[in-house]
């Protein structure tokens, strides 16, 4: 096995949390090539990363609608990217010990559009941040959904934090009220949109409590979605396998040709002409036009 097998083989055995936890390492790392390049040419790396980071100007999401979920994936420094992975590698390993990976997905997802919605409406609503007009990157708020899902589904489950045990809903609770207290103090769109989507965490599991699975129709949207890129992606696989076919059908009817050619050119040789038969001047001429 070469080392590209090795990689491949080491990313199928990845469970659903850390493909995405790995997918996030990719898009902090490329960006520092792209950037380095962009340095040697001369050229704002800012206006690649601007098409991917979430504005809280509303004009700006309707001309980049994508960057909605696509904020989620950039991260503004190598600490801010560990903590939210190492965040999500713990809770994630709670989380796919009771539930599905699709219903991850949902949450963690919802999160991240829930408090992309927060971060804009609070820059839209609240008089402190009239006249002002930031960029919000990061997976916080994806990863306080999963986290306060799992605080508010198993409040009595205990984790080890560092010397003691300590349970889900006062580490919850810890996170929450860390992040109110902090908006005055800096970065106050990110912990907003933290609290977004630990209101979604939290709101998931009461509907969820009471029959209802509100991801559900984010989950059936996105399948749809990805089965009509399949179906493309399935359409130009039978094309090729059908233009493979025919080619090969083409290239064994031109070898049966060819030899057919051959042993009537030895029956020339050997007899002449005259003595084929019409069916084999017939062949031997429209095998002549076709060449």
């Amino acid at each position: 096995m070469n080392f590209r097998d090795q990689i491949r083989y080491r990313i199928q055995q990845l469970n659903q949390a850390e493909k995405l936890i790995l997918l996030n390492v990719a898009c902090f790392v490329l960006p520092l090539f792209f950037r380095t390049i962009f340095f040697l040419f001369n050229i704002p790396s800012e206006a690649l990363i601007g098409w991917f980071e979430l504005s809280a100007d509303w004009g700006e999401l309707l001309f980049k609608p994508w960057t909605i979920l696509t904020y989620s994936f950039m991260h503004s420094g190598f600490f801010h990217l560990f903590w939210n992975m190492y965040l999500l590698y713990f809770v994630s390993r709670l989380f796919l010990n009771l539930f599905p990976s699709r219903k991850f997905f949902n949450v963690y997802f919802l999160g991240v559009l829930i408090g992309g919605l927060t971060f804009l409406l609070s820059y839209s609503v609240f008089p402190a941040f009239q006249n002002s007009s930031p960029i919000m990157v990061g997976a916080s708020a994806g990863v306080m959904a999963v986290f306060i899902f799992m605080a508010t589904y198993s409040p009595d489950l205990e984790v080890r934090l560092i010397f003691f045990n300590v349970k889900l809903r006062y580490l919850g609770i810890a996170f929450i009220v860390l992040d109110i207290i902090q908006i005055p103090y800096g970065n106050a769109g990110g912990h907003l949109a933290h609290l977004g989507g630990a209101a979604l965490g939290y709101f998931y599991v009461l509907r969820l409590n009471q029959g209802v699975d509100i991801g559900l129709p984010f989950e059936s949207f996105t399948s749809r979605l990805l089965n009509l890129f399949n179906k493309k992606s399935n359409l130009k696989t039978v094309y090729k396998n059908k233009s493979s076919k025919v080619g090969k059908e083409r290239a064994s009817i031109e070898a049966i040709d060819q030899r057919k050619i051959d042993a009537i050119l030895d029956k020339i040789s050997k007899s002449g002409y005259d003595s084929l038969s019409q069916k084999e001047k017939d062949f031997l001429f429209q095998a002549g036009k076709n060449k």
